[in-house]
């Protein structure tokens, strides 16, 4: 469960229940990592969550998903359902990402809460997360772009929230993130072998 910060240049918002949102999420995307991948920098899709709690297992899910798409070379994919990337091996994981790709791009997904008219939303923007911060867990920043679903209202009780969010909400955000990435990659893939 994460936030934002609002100190990036270009947030983007999807509603994840149009069926264009895919398509406009994996544009946005290659807009956004076009000139790393020129530069041949390792993409990591770093997927931030548990799997024990509906509303936070969308990173573990889209991680999962992500792990059965054509393997290439300069992409890879920390945090899925059989080895979440949660509170508890969050540091680690980012030591790890950084000793074994010393030029990595990470692109930190995770599970979001929000105002109850964004609920269904995707985020995509420029900057950092900061996992935790939504239920007031102190976390390192992570990212050089997030994407973000916003899986329920923020309010009192946060914790419970996690454990009532409809698991469709969830599904719905994390195939229209997954079918955007797959589009990015193979766009940027195009780009090049030009």
């Amino acid at each position: 469960m994460s936030i934002f910060f609002k100190n990036t240049s270009r947030v983007s918002y999807f509603n994840s229940c149009e069926k264009s949102s895919a398509y406009e999420l994996g544009c946005t995307l290659t807009d956004l990592i076009k000139e790393q991948v020129l530069l041949g920098r390792t993409i990591i899709f770093l997927c931030i969550g548990s799997d024990r709690a509906t509303g936070d297992c969308l990173g573990p899910i889209i991680g999962y998903k992500l792990s059965k798409y054509k393997k290439y070379n300069n992409y890879h994919v920390y945090g899925t359902l059989e080895e979440p990337v949660h509170a508890k091996n969050l540091k680690d994981t980012i030591d790890r990402i950084y000793q074994t790709h010393e030029d990595a791009f990470v692109i930190a997904i995770d599970a979001s809460l929000g105002k109850s008219s964004h609920v269904g939303y995707i985020t995509l923007g420029e900057g950092p997360l900061k996992p935790g911060a939504g239920v007031d867990k102190e976390l390192p920043e992570v990212g050089d772009i997030f994407i973000t679903g916003i899986v329920n209202f923020s309010g009192f009780l946060d914790h419970m929230l996690l454990q009532t969010t409809r698991l469709n909400v969830v599904m719905a955000m994390a195939d229209q993130i997954c079918l955007g990435i797959n589009y990015s990659i193979n766009r940027l893939r195009a780009l090049t072998l030009q």
